[in-house]
């Protein structure tokens, strides 16, 4: 692999610079520059057809020093151990920006979903649980959701960990469906957690986002609920947005609900009554107010940078950025909000998921949606003091804020 484009390259790059900053003992430097805990794992698994089908996981457990390990699990043909590791890394600083009591972890499963049936997906999810049940649970690690996994894929593996304890652990898994102890405002707290920062920002920054343009790069589940609540929150206007094949525009503006219904139904954005055709690339050049990026890594790199003309860019998926852009993006002053700040509110409310378990005592929505702005809110003034005090990107705050606090835990412990 390239290393400009690792994201496990990547993710210590972006760690060196704030380290240096922050003067870090080399020790503890170095610490914070690699997994405390790795687990690779071979599945096998009875397919419909009655054969048997190899399948390779991972699961990284990268700091504890703030918390039990917690992270999505990816389902994904190119998923690779460094991706992996590089999430988990994020996940370290996400749990730590926002200030909850938690580690950051990651895992993944090599394959292809869209060729499974729902039978060889639950042996799946199950095989996985049985292969990493002893390193799992509320005071070592957590998972939850996250590419091309469902709440039904969590229901699963909760009900597989909790065969093999022989009691009831409901949190040892977030993300769950209500009906087995999932939180209410699950679905889109991802998403409205960006646009809660989103509007902070503007406000921050003297920018009217009432009426002006938005484009979201990766229609998924949570692009389909940025621009959803785009328009519903910051009264914003969608005037493009794509998938993996393609994509749809109109600079008039584009209903949001009726574009996530038509994805619903046909599958793909193209064809979209209304709109011009365009590709990925064509929409992160558009001249938008905000940009949301919320597909894959690694898709505004140097190259396209300087052509990009968004006033704010909303980082939703994890990694979308390659240092070398994001300096050139930072030079142009177009306003960047690290992924790591932007999508915290999944984990944020994957939390609260634990909490209510734990207290088995659960929220009505307007409660889970409040305390989800206030943790939002504090975490962007915290990320915009340091970037004043500092002089820094909100990126490069981000980081200060988040690294200092796992190096002050990591120290509070007598780890170094």
């Amino acid at each position: 692999m390239d290393e400009r484009f690792n994201p496990f390259a990547i993710a210590q790059q972006q760690l060196d610079r704030v380290a240096e900053k922050l003067g870090l003992d080399p020790a503890l430097h170095e610490l914070l520059r690699w997994p405390m805990q790795e687990i690779q794992v071979t599945l096998p698994v009875r397919m419909d057809n009655g054969s048997t089908q190899i399948f390779h996981a991972f699961r990284v457990q990268y700091n504890t020093a703030r918390g039990p390990a917690k992270g999505g699990i990816r389902w994904h043909p190119q998923e690779t151990i460094d991706t992996v590791r590089a999430l988990a890394a994020w996940m370290t600083w996400k749990t730590a920006v926002v200030d909850i009591p938690l580690g950051g972890g990651k895992g993944g499963i090599v394959c292809n979903p869209k060729e499974l049936s729902e039978s060889e997906k639950e042996r799946l999810a199950r095989a996985y649980i049985r292969a990493l049940a002893r390193s799992l649970g509320v005071t070592k690690d957590i998972p939850a959701p996250d590419v091309y996994t469902t709440p039904q894929i969590m229901a699963w593996m909760m009900d597989e960990y909790e065969k093999i304890m022989g009691e009831s652990h409901p949190g040892v898994i977030t993300g769950k469906p209500i009906a087995l102890g999932g939180s209410q405002g699950r679905g889109d707290a991802t998403a409205r957690g960006a646009v809660y920062v989103a509007r902070e920002a503007a406000a921050a920054y003297g920018m009217e986002l009432k009426g002006q343009s938005m484009a979201v790069m990766g229609f998924g589940n949570v692009g389909k609920f940025a621009a959803l609540l785009g328009e519903e929150i910051l009264g914003l206007k969608l005037v493009a947005a794509s998938d993996s094949r393609g994509g749809v525009y109109n600079p008039g503006g584009i209903d949001a609900r009726a574009l996530a219904d038509y994805k619903l139904r046909n599958g793909v954005l193209k064809g979209f009554p209304g709109a011009e055709t365009l590709t990925n690339q064509e929409l992160l050049e558009l001249e938008v107010t905000i940009l949301f990026p919320a597909a894959l890594e690694n898709v505004i790199v140097k190259e396209n940078a300087p052509r990009l003309r968004c006033k704010i860019c909303c980082e939703l998926a994890n990694g979308p950025t390659t240092p070398e852009a994001d300096a050139i993006l930072n030079d142009r002053g177009i306003l960047v909000i690290p992924d790591f700040l932007a999508n915290a509110g999944g984990v944020t409310v994957s939390y609260f998921e634990q909490v209510q378990n734990a207290c088995n005592l659960y929220w009505e929505l307007q409660e889970v949606q409040w305390r989800l702005d206030k943790k939002m809110t504090s975490a962007f003034q915290s990320v915009l003091t340091m970037s004043r005090d500092h002089k820094v990107s909100l990126r490069e705050a981000a980081y200060l804020v988040a690294v200092a606090r796992v190096a002050e835990a990591c120290r509070l412990r007598g780890w170094v």
